[in-house]
C-alpha cells in the first residue's frame, strides 16, 4: 500500500488534534473532580438552602393568603309610599293631562328632544307645552318647576 502525500500531510494534525482532545478532556475531568469532590460540602449546603428557601416562601404565600369574606347584613328599610297626585291641585291650576307627562319627563330630567321623542310630538310642542306649565306654576326655569311641583304635591 502506498501512503500518498497527502496522508502524510495530516498526520501531525490529526495528531495534535488528538492530544488536545484528551487534554481538553483530563482538563474537565480535573475541573469536576475539584468541584463536586473538593466543595461537596458547600454543593451540599447550598441545594439544603435553596430547599428550604422555596418550602418558607409557599408557606408563606399559603399562611398570609387573604381570604374573602361575604357578610350579608339585613337592614330594615321602609316599604315605599305609593305616590298620590293632588288632583286638587292639578284642577286648580288648569294643567292638562299632555303638561302633566312633560312635568313627569323633565322630572325624569330628560332633554326637549328627549321628551319630543318619547312623546312623539315635535320640539316646538314639548317647549309650548313647558312654557304654558311655567307660567301656571310661575316659575322661570326647568328646577323651579319641578320643586314646585313637588311641593304642591304634583311629583313624587
Amino acid at each position: 500500500m502506498n501512503i500518498g502525500p497527502a496522508w502524510r500531510q495530516w498526520r501531525p494534525i490529526l495528531f495534535f488534534g488528538a492530544a488536545g482532545g484528551l487534554l481538553v478532556a483530563s482538563l474537565r475531568f480535573i475541573e469536576y473532580r475539584f468541584l463536586v469532590v473538593e466543595h461537596s460540602i458547600e454543593i451540599y449546603s447550598g441545594l439544603i438552602a435553596l430547599l428550604f428557601a422555596a418550602v418558607g416562601i409557599r408557606l408563606g404565600l399559603t399562611l398570609t393568603k387573604t381570604r374573602e369574606v361575604t357578610v350579608i347584613k339585613e337592614v330594615a328599610v321602609a316599604a315605599p309610599i305609593e305616590f298620590v297626585r293632588n288632583e286638587q291641585q292639578v284642577a286648580t291650576l288648569a294643567i292638562t293631562p299632555r303638561e302633566l307627562d312633560i312635568l313627569d319627563q323633565i322630572a325624569a330630567g330628560k332633554s326637549t328632544r328627549e321628551i319630543a321623542q318619547d312623546l312623539f310630538v315635535s320640539e316646538n310642542t314639548v317647549k309650548t307645552h313647558a312654557s304654558r306649565l311655567y307660567d301656571k306654576l310661575g316659575v322661570k326655569r326647568r328646577t323651579q318647576a319641578v320643586q314646585e311641583a313637588r311641593r304642591l304635591g304634583l311629583l313624587p
